[in-house]
């Protein structure tokens, strides 16, 4: 049997991780839910898993917001990041440039970042990107993802030394539990080993 101090160790254990699910969800569930957007100079959308070379439901919803935001305004350039799983026919960023050429955003607003294969690469990989096309000290950017990864997003992109705005996707319902659980290790692991 356990002693009592080993219930105290277990008690308070669970006690630190309930308070710390309810804080990191209710940030990432504010920050999803904001659309606070003040003047940037590039758009990255972020990539998302492909079936074969067809965007999957949660990159579809990216694609939407930023489609839509691109056509509002007209003078922004997009970096579209996202690199090829083991399971993919082509990488991310080439379906969704294909995706927006199709809907008709001109290919020259639009950069190929397909080498990162997590979202700390995705931010890091674009700004590097920026740094070598463009003399912009302090880029501002918009970070288009699905609502439930904007606070991580944001948070990376600070790391990195960038201001950034959230562009929230909706989530589609098959994956919005998991992925708000999920998102809930995923801050965790991000706070502790992305730098």
């Amino acid at each position: 049997m356990f002693s009592k101090n080993t219930y105290k160790i277990i008690k308070l254990l669970i006690i630190l991780f309930l308070v710390s699910f309810i804080l990191i969800e209710g940030l990432i569930i504010i920050n999803g839910s904001t659309k606070t957007i003040g003047d940037v100079d590039y758009m990255i959308i972020l990539g998302a898993r492909l079936y074969g070379d067809v965007p999957s439901p949660a990159l579809s919803e990216r694609l939407k917001v930023a489609e839509e935001y691109l056509n509002n305004n007209t003078e922004i350039k997009v970096i579209v990041s996202g690199g090829q799983g083991p399971d993919e026919y082509i990488a991310e960023a080439e379906a969704m440039s294909m995706y927006l050429i199709n809907r008709g955003i001109d290919k020259n607003r639009i950069i190929i970042e397909d080498k990162s294969t997590s979202t700390f690469e995705n931010i890091r990989n674009s700004l590097n990107i920026i740094e070598e096309i463009d003399d912009i000290e302090s880029p501002s950017v918009l970070l288009v993802t699905n609502k439930f990864h904007i606070f991580r997003s944001k948070l990376l992109a600070s790391r990195l030394g960038v201001k950034a705005y959230g562009l929230p996707a909706e989530v589609p319902p098959t994956i919005l539990i998991p992925q708000y659980i999920r998102e809930y290790f995923a801050v965790i692991k991000s706070f502790i080993f992305d730098k």
